[in-house]
């Protein structure tokens, strides 16, 4: 269990793991996405490191759609989320939808940087997923209001798999990145979708509270958390919570949580696109208020079931099957910003380095000079707000036994 009080991380440390965290649960889960848990276990045995080889490396290249992964190459989840810390680290900022149709845009379509799936520069939307694309053609394209960018697009976890920043910026104030991840992914997302993303800010944002505990963090995702998801995370955590210390096999627990997930995430282990499914009706990635995205309730599940150790956790989350890196990147985030930098491991982390021509201390480093101005700027702002009320009269103070103190 990580014990707050002894682990003496420091916000820019904290930035660092959740950052690290990130890559860390991306390039883990990358080989293995789209696998269900049993097709893992018979590919792999369980994975274990970041260094393993992608499952589609035999397919021709047409179906691989130009890319390759494995061996510690990171994917969108982990792409997008830097984008994103840029952006906070250009604006110096809170932001919103707008941010989302120009500085972000701009990000994403126009400048070009190292894509490791694809071997070459160039600019990210040429890998991203088209739920993600939606952001370039409704906001730039169309031209549409950008609160209502999300609208239309189908319902995934591509916009919560970024998301992790927007708590950053908002560090120990759940509240409040609630409210900023969803003005923001409103340009990206809808429905359960954008709520997921809401709620991993939180879920972050909590992380980052020096004597936070794994329960803080799962009550503040269901503080926030509203209808399907709201319930999807209910059911997970208090399945994880009735199954820790059980007898039960890791193959169980895992059938026992993705049999609670159909009631809401209803495709199970069926998650890949073929021709096959073109023109069949599916429940799947509709707007709904009783559905949710199944990816951050399993990450908080296996949180729960390895008392937060950042290892066992994101082990657990990518062996699960499907969604592998997302439900990785979301467990490597709050762990990682919870854990602080004790969490990273160094040869990994040069690794992924190296093999994605990164340097994630260096990104997480000038991101966390930014987060800080936004955090001190909201401090300066919230102490003025409290003596403008107070010359109002207004009551700004706690009460103990009746009086102000």
């Amino acid at each position: 269990m990580i014990k707050r009080e002894e682990n003496g991380a420091t916000f820019r440390g904290r930035v660092r793991a959740a950052l690290y965290g990130v890559a860390y649960g991306d390039a883990m889960g990358g080989p293995v996405e789209k696998l269900s848990a049993g097709e893992i276990a018979e590919k792999y045995g369980r994975v274990t490191s970041v260094d393993r080889r992608w499952h589609r490396l035999d397919e021709d290249e047409v179906s691989r759609n130009g890319r390759t992964r494995g061996h510690g190459i990171i994917t969108d989840d982990t792409l997008m989320t830097i984008c994103l810390m840029e952006v906070y680290t250009d604006l110096r900022r809170h932001i919103d939808a707008w941010d989302m149709a120009g500085p972000f845009v701009r990000k994403i379509a126009w400048e070009k940087r190292w894509i490791p799936e694809l071997e070459k520069n160039t600019v990210l939307i040429e890998r991203l997923f088209y739920p993600e694309k939606w952001i370039y053609h409704r906001l730039q394209l169309a031209a549409c209001d950008p609160r209502q960018g999300g609208v239309g697009n189908m319902v995934n976890c591509g916009a919560a798999m970024y998301a992790a920043p927007i708590g950053i910026v908002n560090a120990c104030n759940p509240a409040a990145a609630y409210n900023e991840a969803i003005g923001f992914m409103s340009g990206h997302q809808q429905s359960y979708g954008l709520e997921a993303a809401g709620v991993f800010a939180a879920c972050v944002a909590e992380a980052f509270r020096p004597e936070a505990t794994v329960r803080d963090i799962v009550q503040v995702a269901l503080k926030h958390a509203k209808d399907g998801t709201f319930s999807a995370i209910e059911a997970a955590t208090k399945l994880a919570s009735d199954l820790k210390g059980s007898s039960r096999s890791y193959s169980e627990i895992v059938t026992t949580l993705h049999d609670a997930m159909l009631t809401f995430s209803p495709m199970g282990d069926d998650v890949r696109h073929g021709p096959e499914k073109a023109g069949q009706a599916t429940a799947g990635y509709q707007p709904s208020r009783l559905l949710s995205i199944e990816e951050l309730p399993l990450a908080l599940a296996f949180i729960i079931l390895n008392d937060g150790d950042f290892k066992g956790t994101i082990e657990d989350s990518i062996n699960s099957g499907r969604d592998t890196d997302s439900i990785g990147i979301m467990a490597g985030a709050i762990l990682g910003a919870m854990g602080g930098e004790a969490t990273i491991d160094q040869a990994t982390l040069a690794h992924i380095d190296g093999t994605n021509k990164l340097d994630i201390l260096a990104i997480a480093d000038a991101f966390s000079e930014a987060a800080k101005e936004i955090l001190r700027d909201d401090l300066s702002r919230n102490a003025s707000w409290q003596r403008s009320l107070s010359e109002l009269g207004c009551q700004t103070t706690p009460v103990v036994k009746g009086k102000a103190t």
